[in-house]
């Protein structure tokens, strides 16, 4: 199993990878942007931008995530990371509101006319295969390091895409002569990025409203099969995906020893730790079994 130590410095190298690249995209979104006069492809430009912006604050994150318990902070600082990637989410929302925005704009008749160039889709192709890449790579090391931070920073990454994609449909209708394409699009992706924020914050909320991250019903049956085990009650879990703490009352005979007991919980915490791969901590509370106790589902 990867030790944070490892999982904290995998997570800052991808981000730091990602961050040279989401600024090489943003660069040259930018600069021909304004070679051309192009605003479409300057306000792709500035969305880019978040992208490293939210790169710098997921290796804020993870900077002080990676932290070691201490005696103010006895669980740790894991959930600096889920701050981070509630901020992530919120950078999100401001880049659909101002994408929006200008849609809006475009629509009134209030925006700049889009100039369409060859070069403008060659630079809005080349970037959008990198951000392709990007988002691909990123939710996959996320998923595999358990990273809340690089499955957010990806889906803003993603959102990108979605911009981009628009950008070139627009530019393409235009150039045939549907103006109000460009407002039309816009205000589609905008939706699409609102929607990938929520997808962010929902998580968030899950981790700080301290939802339940495994199905207690399971872990009950996991508990209930280790040896001396009577039966099992009042399972809670919480904390991030990667990272779940588990509590759970566990009943013995009333006959069993305090080092038997002792050896039933470290038993239960071994058989859930390996049936559970993200579990970071397991508190057994021991019972003494009733007579009349019984292995129904309800104790379970």
């Amino acid at each position: 199993m990867t030790s944070p130590h490892d999982r904290y410095r995998s997570i800052r190298n991808v981000l730091w990878a990602v961050l040279a690249l989401n600024l090489a995209v943003a660069l040259a979104k930018l600069i021909y942007g304004i070679i051309s006069h192009s605003a479409a492809m300057e306000a792709d430009g500035f969305h880019s931008m978040f992208d490293g912006a939210s790169n710098v604050i997921g290796l804020v994150g993870m900077w002080f995530a990676a932290r070691p318990a201490d005696e103010d902070h006895p669980y740790g600082h894991g959930k600096y990371e889920t701050f981070a990637a509630a901020l992530i989410g919120i950078l999100l929302v401001f880049a659909g509101y101002t994408v929006g925005r200008g849609a809006v704009d475009s629509l009134f008749g209030r925006g700049v006319p889009t100039e369409v160039t060859t070069v403008s889709f060659v630079i809005m192709l080349g970037t959008l295969a990198v951000n392709l890449f990007v988002t691909t790579w990123e939710r996959r090391a996320g998923k595999r390091l358990g990273s809340e931070i690089l499955v957010a920073d990806a889906s803003h990454t993603l959102s990108d895409v979605f911009v981009s994609s628009g950008v070139i449909v627009s530019l393409i209708l235009v150039k045939v002569g549907i103006e109000a394409a460009d407002g039309i699009v816009a205000l589609a992706v905008a939706v699409v990025i609102f929607h990938t924020a929520w997808g962010i914050l929902r998580g968030v909320l899950h981790t700080l409203g301290d939802a339940a991250r495994l199905p207690a019903d399971e872990v009950a049956a996991v508990a209930s099969g280790v040896g001396d085990v009577v039966s099992c009650h009042g399972v809670r879990t919480r904390g991030p995906e990667s990272r779940v703490y588990v509590d759970l009352h566990v009943q013995v005979a009333p006959s069993t020893t305090v080092e038997r007991g002792h050896a039933i919980a470290s038993e239960v915490e071994d058989a859930l730790r390996r049936a559970y791969g993200q579990i970071t901590d397991v508190v057994v509370h021991l019972e003494p079994a009733s007579p009349s106790t019984t292995d129904s589902p309800d104790d379970r």
